[in-house]
């Protein structure tokens, strides 16, 4: 933004020192001037007449004694203006030194600011001294730096690994095209399957990604949500997948109601679900899907067996595109933004995510939202709806 030149910060401020000192200084003198006047008489008083000695004093013979206003004026005005012009000078000296020290944090921070600006996102202020007002932005000013930084290099690494993961199947399918191209006899039933599943694959990665960016865009209105239902919902779909992996699921636990998006929850729930059930044993695992409501805060929980995972693992499942194992059941196999997406979900509704090691094999993942508030009737709150028995 183009702004036409004025005075600096530190100018304004020296004068700002100077004009103080000086307007205090005049006080002060005023104060003094006027305190001598009341003992100063507009002319000066005769001597008393000396009658014991028999002597008197004609008028004209008289010495007159003590000083005048006017004589006091004279040697007070030049001394005033001599104080006055001493602290002007003192003032201007002074205020652009304090000024400049005063000033010296603002120039670090605005020497980081356009440092950050040319794209070098990793310089730090790191502001000396104690805690003040310019050492709180400093702080402040340097946690941003941080944060944008984490954010820039989470972004290329996910614009890297999203490129990497498009790329493969379009370059399964060109393949494919050229062989057949070259001979076309290769265009049997398996080769069309085979096309059919990489460019379903590719179609649910790139849906991926829009549910992905929708879900950080928070574009949506808040509606009342029971995250009990949405959970059985989820397992109705769900249900064809876990008979097939060989995998039970039980859901159970008390009305949950959040304000949220009820298709975003619907694709959390799913998500997880998902996850827990591809993510499981071979044969005889289990899903345990639960919802509990606090005194702020409604709670979903999704637990399965399977694999001992580490915490250093299970700290990176959320990034994009970050598998934890191998997945048993390869035909079913995500596009690896399942976690990543809830992540995002969880985020645009205020709430946690919590990923944690289950004792005996598998993970926990427990999904914190703040809860909606009750419903109003005719200006009432209704009273909580009771809890459900579990199954």
């Amino acid at each position: 933004m183009a702004r036409a030149p004025g005075w600096s910060v530190r100018l304004k401020l020296t004068l700002s020192y100077a004009g103080f000192l000086m307007l205090a200084g005049a006080l002060l003198l005023a104060v003094v001037w006027v305190f001598l006047l009341r003992y100063v008489p507009d002319q000066p008083h005769p001597p008393p007449l000396d009658t014991l000695g028999g002597t008197v004093y004609r008028a004209d013979d008289l010495i007159l004694q003590g000083p005048s206003r006017h004589d006091l004026l004279s040697a007070f005005a030049p001394r005033a203006a001599e104080v006055m012009v001493f602290l002007l000078v003192f003032g201007l000296l002074g205020g652009w030194i304090l000024a400049g020290r005063m000033l010296s944090p603002v120039t670090r921070i605005t020497e980081a600011t356009r440092l950050a600006g040319t794209g070098s996102l990793s310089h730090r202020i790191r502001m000396p001294g104690h805690s003040d007002e310019f050492r709180e932005l400093a702080d402040a000013f340097d946690t941003m730096l941080e944060r944008l930084e984490s954010h820039v290099a989470e972004q290329q690494r996910f614009a890297a690994n999203a490129s990497h993961e498009l790329r493969t199947p379009l370059s399964i399918t060109k393949t494919l095209l050229d062989v057949v191209r070259k001979d076309p006899s290769h265009l049997t039933e398996e080769f069309l399957d085979r096309l059919h599943a990489v460019n379903s694959r590719a179609i649910a990665l790139t849906e991926a990604l829009l549910m992905l960016s929708r879900a950080d865009q928070r574009s949506f209105e808040p509606e009342r949500v029971d995250l009990s239902l949405v959970a059985e919902e989820a397992t109705e779909t769900l249900l064809p997948l876990a008979e097939k992996c060989d995998t039970t699921v039980e859901t159970s636990g008390d009305l949950a109601h959040a304000l949220g998006s009820p298709a975003l929850l619907l694709q959390l729930t799913t998500n997880l679900m998902q996850n827990a059930i591809v993510h499981n044993l071979p044969k005889a695992g289990s899903v345990w899907v639960t919802t509990a409501l606090h005194d702020r805060s409604v709670a979903l929980t999704v637990e399965n067996t399977g694999e001992e995972l580490t915490p250093e693992l299970i700290s990176t499942l959320t990034e994009p595109f970050q598998r934890g194992t191998e997945r048993i059941h390869a035909d079913h196999a995500g596009v690896g933004l399942g976690l990543a997406i809830v992540k995002a979900i969880v985020t645009a509704h205020d709430g946690t995510l919590t990923l944690a090691p289950r004792d005996g094999g598998g993970l926990r993942v427990t999904v914190r939202l703040p809860a909606a508030p009750p419903p109003e009737r005719d200006g009432r709150r209704l009273p909580p709806a009771p809890r459900r028995s579990p199954e």
